[in-house]
């Protein structure tokens, strides 16, 4: 092993590790992360689960349906909450200390983004625990595809949460451009509702959202059965492929982004 890769693979493993810790030691934070989501999905689910039709899906409820959306929200507010602490360690020196150490800027990069998906991930896992109350059998879920999905969504989310806070100078103005970009690329992401008829408006947004392959694949694997509800780019494989481009073209994002402006 070169003393390159050794030192990159230090900067990462720091970098991930400390996002883990501080979550964990954080005990407000953890509880909030795991009660929101459930919170949003029993009163929302509820209070739609009366009045959802889906012609694509007869007989479909909104609680199944909108189970899916939930666990992408986990890692899409995971991604969020983590790289906002982008902002506060530059402020603070310490990514400038890490930015003269021997490791390379696409190693802080991956760094960061593998540790505040590893707090998405976790999340993700611990919710999933209920999907047998939303439909979703453990025996009938395809678990590597789910991972696989969700893994790559996570580093993706993660990635471009960091470029976008590399590029903001305060919190406040970070949570404006999340409130702005990423939040509704969730909503319109079919993860609320569906894309409705093709060809309007919607579904012509799902086309170009890359959360929507997100949450079109996580929802497949789910159901294991993708003749239920047919995954956006036309096969659980087109989804898993644009995941995979919009998490790397994510990460030279960010690395372009370190590399751009210290």
């Amino acid at each position: 092993m070169t003393s390159a890769l050794r030192d990159d693979l230090a900067t990462i493993t720091v970098l991930a590790r400390r996002d883990v810790l501080r979550f964990f030691r954080q005990p407000s934070r953890l509880v909030g992360a795991l009660m929101q989501p459930v919170v949003f999905w029993l009163l929302i689910g509820g209070g739609f689960a009366s009045t959802f039709q889906y012609a694509a899906a007869p007989g479909l409820g909104y609680m199944q349906y909108f189970y899916p959306g939930i666990v992408v929200m986990m890692v899409l507010f995971a991604s969020i909450f983590g790289t906002i602490t982008v902002i506060e360690d530059r402020h603070a020196g310490f990514l400038q200390s890490v930015l003269v150490s021997p490791g390379s800027r696409a190693a802080v990069v991956l760094g960061k983004s593998l540790g505040v998906s590893s707090v998405g991930l976790t999340q993700a896992a611990l919710f999933l625990a209920l999907a047998p109350l939303a439909g979703f059998a453990y025996a009938t879920i395809d678990w590597p595809t789910l991972v696989a999905f969700l893994v790559l969504g996570a580093v993706g989310l993660a990635a471009f949460g960091f470029a976008l806070a590399w590029v903001t100078d305060s919190s406040q103005a970070y949570h404006a451009v999340m409130s702005i970009v990423l939040l509704p690329a969730w909503i319109l992401s079919g993860a609320m509702f569906p894309p409705g008829e093709p060809g309007s408006a919607l579904a012509s947004l799902l086309r170009y959202n890359p959360m929507s392959y997100i949450v079109s694949g996580v929802r497949g694997a789910l159901q294991g059965d993708a003749r239920a509800l047919p995954p956006l780019a036309g096969s659980v494989a087109a989804d898993l492929v644009w995941v995979a481009v919009f998490a790397a073209a994510s990460v030279a994002l960010a690395t372009w982004t370190v590399y751009k402006r210290r």
